[in-house]
């Protein structure tokens, strides 16, 4: 039941850099310039990564991950300024956009000859 703070630094780490930029492009897409800023996109990475550190040091398996969804969709519904609907879109769409993001860089990573054999570089 304990937190490993380290492993919490970098997943807040990783979820700034590769999260908010894509729930920020999505959400531009879906709520609109004027309701998905960056710094909201942040907050819902920051958030969501700590609420879920603690989630899963409380609960798990499918307990876990639909407290989860539900506060991904509430901290997306609150920053942006949108209904339950439209933040679960805008969560369908940054789960598209990070596919594509992750499509393109196995593509130029194969391309310059850096071969990913069972997700190790």
């Amino acid at each position: 039941m304990a937190i490993d703070f380290v492993g919490l630094v970098v997943q807040i780490v990783v979820a700034a850099v590769i999260l908010a930029p894509v729930l920020w492009i999505a959400g531009r897409l879906l709520a609109g310039k004027d309701k998905a800023k960056f710094t909201d996109a942040l907050w819902i990475a920051v958030l969501g990564t700590i609420i879920g550190a603690v989630v899963g040091a409380f609960a798990g398996g499918l307990v876990a991950a639909v407290i989860m969804f539900i506060v991904w969709l509430a901290l997306i519904k609150h920053f942006f300024d949108c209904g339950w609907i439209k933040a679960f879109i805008i969560a369908v769409v940054a789960v598209i956009i990070f596919i594509i993001i992750v499509a393109i860089l196995v593509v130029i990573l194969a391309i310059i000859g850096i071969a990913i054999v069972g997700g190790i570089f």
